[in-house]
């Protein structure tokens, strides 16, 4: 049973960054495909990024495109989103998934779900 803990959330101002961390325990990460999801008050579960454990090839939603970046180190079990140019419309609690097959951007395909960290982007 895969656990995955989320670090690296909090409050910014808008234009700033952060970086997110999710650590995997129990389980074999490098084999792992990895994704962030987000969700904000009173919306459904979004999908942020994914990245394979194949050959770390990486999906990114159109929301956060050319400002977020997901990466994996396989030595430290961990994925990292890498988040800039922070908007508030980013606020929202994040969420690491993991999943054995490639699920893309489909919450329901993931098997393994951290607790989730908050952002908090202030305009």
């Amino acid at each position: 049973q895969v656990q995955l803990r989320e670090s690296g959330g909090g409050l910014v101002q808008a234009g700033g960054s952060l970086r997110l961390s999710c650590a995997a325990s129990r389980g074999t990460f490098s084999n792992l495909n990895m994704a962030w999801f987000r969700q904000a008050p009173g919306k459904e579960r979004e999908f942020g990024a994914a990245i394979t454990w194949s050959d770390s090839s990486t999906r990114y939603a159109d929301s956060v495109k050319g400002r977020f970046t997901i990466s994996r180190d396989n030595a430290k079990n961990t994925v990292y989103l890498q988040m800039d140019s922070l908007k508030p419309e980013d606020t929202a609690v994040y969420y690491c998934a993991a999943s054995a097959y490639w699920s893309g951007s489909i919450p329901a395909l993931y098997q393994y779900w951290g607790q989730g960290t908050q952002v908090t982007v202030s305009s």
